[in-house]
C-alpha cells in the first residue's frame, strides 16, 4: 500500500507536537554512547517545526542508557538501585547533548523531569501543566524525561511511552509522534510472522488492536508495542492524534512529512472539545459559584471566569476541582476547572484580579475559571 499524501498528515497541521524518543534510538547499542550524528538530525528537525510556528515539546529517553556506559553497567539487567545511579549519572550528559546542540541555534532548551504519578495527581499535574505552558509560551523547547533517579515502579515497567502521552494530554497537544525501533503496528510481530500485516491507520482501539501489542525487543529500552498502544488509548481520549514510526533513520520526522510509514491513531475529538467533553461529564461537582448577569453575559461571548463577577461560592473544593457555575436563580449554566480552593475562593470573589496577590498573599491566576477549563451547559436567559 503507497503511504498516504503528506499533504494531510496530522503532524503538518498540529499547533503542538511532542515527539518521544526512545533510549535504543539515541545510544549505540555496541559502545554505549550517544548516537550523536542521528539526534543532529533530529533537532534540525525539530528547528522546522519551530520555523513552521508549531510549539514543539521532546520527551527523551536515554539517561539510564548514557550512565551504565559511565559506571561499567553494559552487561545484563540493572538492579533497582543501579539503574537510580546510572539515571543520576547519565541524565546530566542528555540533557548537555540537548542543550549544546539546540543552543547552537539559539534556542532556548529546558529541563523538565516527571514522573507519571506527577501527570495523576491532580495538583503535581496542575503545577506541571501550568510551568509546560509558560516554558511553551516564551518560546523554550522544553526536554522531559522521567525522574528515574527517584520513580522506582517507572524504571521496572518502562513507560515513557505513557508519559509522553500524560505530556500531550496536560499540554493540549494535537500530536504525538512515538519515534521507535518498528515503523508501526503490525497484526502479529512480524519478526516472528512472515504473514504479519502493516495497520496504517487504527480509529478505535479493540480488544483486537490491545492484543497486537508484544514486549521490547532492545536491549537498552523497556516499552513494547503493548506500552505504545496503552499511550494511544490516554492520548486520542484526550483529542491527539498519535503516530507509531521508525526512528532509526536520520532525519525522522522529515521522512514522516514525506509520507514514510507508520501506523496513525486517531481521535474522534480536539484537544479542546475532548477537555471540555470531560468536564461537562463530571458526574460530582465539588462545589458551585453563583455568577452576576455581567458575567454570565462575558461567559456567553467566549471570555474566563473572573472573580469579581461571583457573588457567591458553595462547597469544598481544592484547586483542580471541577464545579458548577450557577445563575443568580440556580440554573446551571456552565462548568468548569478552579484555579483556586474553596477558602481562597471566598476571600477573592467580588474582587478585583489584580487585588488577588494582595488578598492571598501570592500571585495566582487572574482568572477563577481559565475560557480553556470551562464548558458552557446551558445558554437560556437567567
Amino acid at each position: 500500500m503507497p503511504p498516504p499524501s503528506s499533504a494531510h498528515s496530522p503532524l503538518l497541521k498540529a499547533r503542538r507536537v511532542v515527539i518521544k524518543v526512545g533510549s535504543a534510538l539515541l545510544v549505540d547499542g555496541r559502545t554505549g554512547r550517544l548516537n550523536r550524528r542521528w539526534l543532529e538530525t533530529l533537532v534540525e528537525d525539530l528547528l522546522r517545526l519551530r520555523r513552521r510556528g508549531q510549539q514543539v515539546l521532546l520527551v527523551s529517553s536515554g539517561a539510564i542508557a548514557l550512565g551504565r556506559r559511565q559506571l561499567s553497567l553494559l552487561k545484563g539487567p540493572l538492579r533497582l538501585e543501579e539503574s537510580q545511579a546510572a539515571a543520576a549519572v547519565g541524565q546530566i550528559r542528555l540533557a548537555h547533548a540537548y542543550k549544546e546542540l539546540l543552543e547552537n541555534h539559539r534556542v532556548t532548551v529546558a529541563q523538565v523531569l516527571l514522573t507519571l504519578e506527577d501527570s495523576e495527581r491532580r495538583r503535581r499535574y496542575l503545577n506541571a501543566r501550568a510551568t509546560l505552558e509558560t516554558l511553551l509560551g516564551l518560546g523554550v523547547l522544553p526536554v522531559i524525561n522521567e525522574n528515574d533517579t527517584v520513580a522506582t515502579a517507572e524504571i521496572r515497567y518502562g513507560d515513557n511511552d505513557r508519559l509522553a502521552a500524560r505530556v500531550a494530554q496536560m499540554a493540549g497537544a494535537d500530536c504525538l509522534v512515538l519515534l521507535s525501533d518498528v515503523d508501526g503496528l503490525y497484526t502479529a510481530d512480524p519478526t516472528r510472522d512472515v504473514n504479519a500485516q502493516f495497520i496504517d491507520e487504527v480509529r478505535r482501539i479493540t480488544p483486537e488492536i490491545e492484543a497486537m501489542g508484544g514486549g521490547s525487543a532492545s536491549e537498552f529500552g523497556t516499552g513494547g508495542m503493548a506500552t505504545k498502544i496503552l499511550a494511544a488509548r490516554i492520548a486520542v481520549a484526550a483529542g491527539c492524534h498519535l503516530c507509531i514510526a521508525a526512528g532509526r533513520p536520520h532525519h525522522p520526522i522529515r521522512r514522516l512529512e514525506q509520507g514514510a510509514r507508520c501506523t496513525w491513531f486517531r481521535p474522534s475529538a480536539t484537544p479542546i472539545a475532548a477537555r471540555k467533553q470531560w468536564i461537562a461529564g463530571t458526574l460530582r461537582p465539588a462545589g458551585a459559584l453563583t455568577i452576576d448577569p455581567g458575567a454570565l453575559r462575558a461567559l456567553r461571548a467566549g471570555r474566563s471566569l473572573l472573580p469579581a463577577g461571583v457573588i457567591d461560592a458553595r462547597g469544598r473544593f481544592e484547586r483542580g476541582d471541577t464545579v458548577s457555575v450557577l445563575t443568580p436563580a440556580g440554573a446551571e449554566v456552565a462548568r468548569g476547572i478552579i484555579a483556586y480552593s474553596d477558602s481562597d475562593t471566598a476571600r477573592i470573589l467580588g474582587r478585583k484580579s489584580a487585588e488577588i496577590e494582595g488578598i492571598l498573599g501570592f500571585r495566582g491566576r487572574d482568572e477563577l475559571i481559565h475560557r480553556d477549563d470551562l464548558v458552557l451547559l446551558q445558554l437560556s436567559n437567567p
